[in-house]
């Protein structure tokens, strides 16, 4: 009989600081942005509120299983977990903390937000190198190693990355 453990919303948040997205392991939902909210009811439940970072996310079950998982090795039975696709999650929401592990493993992050409109064809201007800093770089392919990332070349060096769409 498993019983369940009172915690606080500190608590509760340091046992999903290790909670990682499972398409880029490197981060965590925390860093993503993705984890938006955690209340702890005066029952002792626990309510994690997560906004995926498209509708159709297929990691989302994951992180939610990941997130009871992390949660029942600290005895906590009662929980819930929220899906919000409102406000929709955007790469403004990812930490300065996930943009600089982007970069240490080959992985450009997004752009800062511009003014410039040919961002809205999907076809970003000045997307850097991660390995040389060139923005002498081409795209490849719209879809990189997931959906939320495309694939380009650098010119300068010739090697192949991901870019984390800015959305």
């Amino acid at each position: 009989m498993s019983t369940s453990v009172a915690l606080d919303k500190d608590a509760v948040r340091a046992l999903l600081e290790d909670v990682r997205d499972p398409e880029i392991p490197i981060l965590t939902i925390a860093d993503l942005g993705v984890l938006r909210d955690v209340s702890v009811g005066d029952d002792g439940s626990v309510t994690v509120v997560i906004t995926p970072t498209y509708s159709g996310c297929p990691a989302m079950q994951t992180i939610a299983d990941d997130i009871r998982a992390a949660l029942a090795r600290a005895h906590c039975t009662q929980v819930r977990i929220e899906t919000r696709l409102a406000p929709a999650w955007t790469t403004d929401w990812l930490s300065a903390a996930a943009r600089a592990k982007l970069l240490e493993v080959g992985i450009t992050p997004p752009l800062e937000p511009t003014s410039d409109k040919r961002v809205l064809g999907g076809h970003p201007q000045g997307v850097a190198c991660p390995r040389c800093r060139s923005h002498d770089t081409e795209l490849v392919s719209e879809f990189g190693s997931t959906a939320c990332k495309a694939l380009y070349r650098c010119r300068s060096c010739l090697e192949p990355f991901d870019y984390f769409k800015c959305l």
